[in-house]
């Protein structure tokens, strides 16, 4: 069993380690109760830890830094998109729109020469009631498409033999 990849934006991430979303509820006491009711989604965020492999990952690296509008001159030409969308999330665990990316960390040590280790986090910034709505349906979609396609999945084989490493 192999990652499955995960596309932020236009950037595809081939090798993926893990994908975690964390979820957030308002909650609100009932009137004259003792109940309490979540009654509004207040937070969303995926992180998000891949591996950067091959000639391209110095490419994929400075287009994840692109994503994130690390610096002011990006900021100021991509404002009027940013109004309209975010950054769109495809993954097996969701499909997200609306996006920001919050966090982006890269390492690279002497075990992994040829790789670069990466670590994303997402926040969701709604940016209109029709892009939140058609995240939604994308999402529940998926979900739908997951549980009539999917089946159970099967567990990897631990090999019996180390594998040399990256």
């Amino acid at each position: 069993m192999t990652a499955q990849p995960v596309l932020i934006g236009p950037v595809p991430l081939l090798y993926v380690q893990s994908v975690s979303m964390t979820e957030g509820y308002q909650i609100q006491r009932i009137a004259d109760s003792k109940f309490s009711q979540a009654i509004a989604p207040t937070r969303k965020a995926i992180a998000i830890e891949a591996m950067l492999l091959g000639p391209d990952r110095l490419v994929t690296k400075k287009a994840l830094e692109v994503l994130a509008l690390n610096s002011r001159l990006l900021v100021a030409a991509t404002a009027t998109t940013l109004a309209v969308t975010g950054i769109p999330v495809v993954c097996g665990l969701t499909i997200s729109l609306d996006m920001q990316i919050t966090d982006l960390r890269f390492t690279q040590s002497v075990q992994k020469r040829d790789a670069i280790d990466v670590s994303i986090s997402l926040e969701h910034v709604p940016r209109g009631t029709a892009s939140a709505l058609a995240g939604e349906i994308a999402d529940l979609a998926l979900a739908a498409g997951s549980a009539v396609f999917g089946g159970a999945a099967t567990p990897a084989a631990v090999p019996a033999v180390p594998s040399v490493p990256l």
